[in-house]
């Protein structure tokens, strides 16, 4: 294993910290924009519907996909621009 991709695993761990955080803010953003007061459904959740809980499902999961992937990406350009090198 390149001595990069193990100086950049400490850097990793706590970019996919600070991403799911932002994920889950965002998150609640969201949900709030589409009219709902409440908090997100869970899948266990007995008096919401099955369209509410596949709704805050399908949305968190693009939300934080979509976070952590720009988390990642911002991290290794960084780390490119610093080193030199790809930490991928």
């Amino acid at each position: 294993m390149k001595a990069s991709k193990i100086a950049y695993k400490p850097v990793g761990l706590a970019l996919g910290a600070v991403s799911g955080m932002t994920a889950g803010a965002l998150f609640k953003q969201a949900w709030k924009m589409l009219g709902h007061d409440e908090d997100a459904p869970d899948a266990t959740d007995e008096e919401r519907t099955w369209s509410q809980v596949v709704l805050a499902a399908t949305l968190q999961g693009a939300i934080f996909a979509a976070t952590k992937a720009v988390v990642d990406r911002a991290g290794a350009t960084a780390t490119r621009r610093l080193t030199g090198t790809w930490p991928g």
